[in-house]
């Protein structure tokens, strides 16, 4: 129902895209990123554009795997008003084993594990009375050029305290020098402290792991934070973004309940796995780049015949002439 829900602006935003690609005179067949970090062609974003909620921070951690060269590393999407966490496994994001609510529904819709915080370059920090700190949600966002005090505003932001913490190099550092020094010290910390914590709930490892920081605000964050083996900011952090939707893969996907019968659970995966490679294949993969990535097999305890949910999934390169 609720893809149902969506079919009609899938529709609208599709034909808008295709008919300014035209407009443009540029020949060439459309497609969307989903939020498994892949490709599909128009008519599968047409019939299916549910798979595309949650495709922005995927394709912040699937351009942080690639600029970063790190195929498994935590990823700090740092951007106006919120700040995104996410796992890289195998160079794509995590995907999360819990159900997903999409504006109040409990559903069982694919989704990437992402934790998102109220906290980006434009988020307000306030300083109350009794000398508590708070800092976001409320931000600026957009308006961040003309509100933050290192552009001449009159509102203290998450991008002052970086810039006068010498983190960050944006704006007019004279304008936030009359700041406590102590002040800035304790708000950093506060902040710092968000992201850290998010970072030790996302990391389901024993050790430390990397971080890779993304995102245009990038550079209001330290080099060093805690529970991270090391800090990474990889040149073009702030398009990390636009870089995993570009050099992003096709895919093909099977999720199926079998009945094994008289063939053997292999033979059923086997086949599992032949189809989905044909799948990313008709969705423009070429056959030689094509790998599986996911091939999981689940008994149904409560279905007789010793029923077994399927599932895999296959990426390869886009063929050129697609």
């Amino acid at each position: 129902m609720l893809n149902a829900a969506l079919c009609g602006v899938a529709h609208t935003l599709t034909d808008g895209f295709r008919q300014t690609l035209a407009r443009r005179g540029i020949i060439a067949e459309l497609f969307f990123g989903q939020n498994d970090g892949t490709l599909m062609p128009l008519h599968q974003a047409q019939m299916f554009p549910i798979l595309t909620i949650a495709s922005g921070p995927t394709n912040s951690l699937r351009g942080a795997a690639r600029l970063s060269n790190l195929p498994k590393a935590l990823v700090v999407d740092v951007g106006g008003t919120t700040t995104d966490v996410g796992a890289l496994c195998g160079g794509f994001p995590r995907q999360s084993a819990m159900a997903a609510e999409i504006g109040g529904v409990r559903t069982n819709f694919r989704m990437p594990d992402i934790a998102s915080i109220g906290l980006g370059g434009g988020s307000v920090v306030t300083l109350n009375a009794d000398g508590a700190i708070s800092v976001g949600p409320e931000s600026v966002g957009y308006a961040l050029p003309q509100r933050a005090l290192v552009f001449g505003g009159d509102t203290l932001t998450v991008t002052d305290i970086a810039v006068a913490r010498g983190w960050a190099d944006i704006g007019d550092a004279t304008l936030v020098a009359h700041l406590c020094p102590a002040m800035v010290t304790r708000v950093a910390e506060h902040y710092v402290a968000m992201v850290e914590k998010c970072l030790a709930r996302m990391n389901t490892s024993q050790s430390d792991m990397p971080v890779i920081l993304v995102g245009g605000g990038a550079a209001l964050l330290p080099m060093r934070l805690k529970g991270a083996s090391e800090v990474i900011r990889p040149p073009y952090a702030g398009v990390a973004n636009a870089t995993g939707v570009a050099i992003a893969q096709v895919s093909g996907s099977v999720d199926t309940i079998v009945l094994p019968g008289d063939d053997s659970l292999e033979s059923c995966l086997q086949r599992a796995e032949n189809q989905t490679r044909e799948a990313a294949i008709a969705a423009g993969a070429l056959p030689e780049t094509v790998a599986i990535i996911e091939l999981d097999s689940l008994p149904l305890r409560y279905m007789p015949a010793n029923a077994v949910r399927i599932r895999a999934r296959a990426v390869g390169t886009l063929a050129p002439e697609r």
